[in-house]
């Protein structure tokens, strides 16, 4: 798919492959990046024929070696270079932000392959993903305090939550570049695979979404994992789960499961996450910046 300047987008088969190419600087990342990513995950959500993303990056040598300090066209990294003193001004806001509150709110799943350097927004963007593949070579690293600032794309939310918080802790204060065994032992990532590997096994993971599972459910799956587990008591998970199983055991979707698995034969699931999803999706009020 055309119309982007530093990213791909490619679908085929109903996987979206979005691949962040700006391979002779590292795909390091600039507000012209995050734009695009945005856009392109827009088009994913509102395309039926798209069941997966995966995300990836251009060349052999890194997926993002973070924010591009030094981008073509000037500006910095950040989502604003004027001076600002209300930080209540929306200016302020970090373009990392941006770009995992939109990944967050994905009606589709994301796969991370993850083909080389990782380093500060490089790893935090892929926070909201719900599945990291790696590459045997790749490396990682929470970098922040090392270069006198904080963890930032809200992965102080994200970070603990996949991979606990004394590893998070241990992670971000250190600010080491840590190797691929490590991520895997910390829980940042599944699996790991030989570089030529990585992308097949991704497409993989994606084909077996796909193939057998229906876009509505895999869709409420997602926003009820990534968001009831957050919440403050089991009761809240209760009513989600309870208005959900209501809703879609009586839809068209639930007979198909039903039907294929008696007939033995793959499931063919009507229902359409541009029309289908339950009335009352989305159940939570998005918070404003303030």
């Amino acid at each position: 798919m055309t119309g982007y300047s530093q990213i791909l987008l490619d679908i085929e088969e109903g996987i979206a492959t979005l691949t962040l190419n700006r391979p002779e600087k590292m795909n390091a990342f600039t507000g012209t990046m995050m734009q695009e990513v945005i856009d392109a995950f827009d088009r994913t959500d509102a395309d039926d024929a798209v069941r997966v993303v995966i995300v990836t990056g251009a060349g052999d040598r890194a997926f993002c070696a973070g924010a591009d300090l030094t981008p073509d066209g000037k500006g910095g990294p950040f989502s604003s270079d004027e001076q600002v003193t209300d930080l209540s001004d929306t200016r302020v806001r970090d373009s990392g932000g941006l770009l995992t509150l939109r990944l967050y709110r994905s009606k589709k799943p994301i796969i991370a392959a993850v083909n080389g350097a990782a380093v500060g927004v490089g790893v935090t963007m892929q926070l909201p993903m719900d599945i990291r593949l790696a590459s045997k070579t790749a490396r990682f690293g929470l970098v922040f305090a090392r270069r006198g600032i904080v963890p930032e794309a809200a992965s102080s939310w994200f970070l603990p939550r996949i991979v606990g918080l004394p590893q998070a802790l241990e992670w971000t204060m250190t600010g080491r570049v840590f190797d691929a065994e490590e991520a895997l032992r910390g829980g940042l990532v599944r699996s790991l695979h030989e570089p030529g590997e990585l992308l097949d096994a991704a497409r993989g993971l994606a084909r077996e979404i796909a193939d057998n599972t229906s876009a509505v459910s895999v869709a409420m799956t997602r926003a009820m994992l990534w968001r009831n587990a957050a919440a403050d008591h089991p009761m809240a998970a209760h009513r989600v789960d309870s208005r959900a199983i209501y809703t879609l055991s009586r839809g068209s979707d639930a007979q198909e499961g039903v039907a294929s698995f008696l007939e033995k034969r793959a499931p063919r699931y009507p229902g359409r996450v541009s029309s289908d999803m339950p009335a009352f999706y989305p159940w939570w009020d998005e918070p404003d910046w303030e």
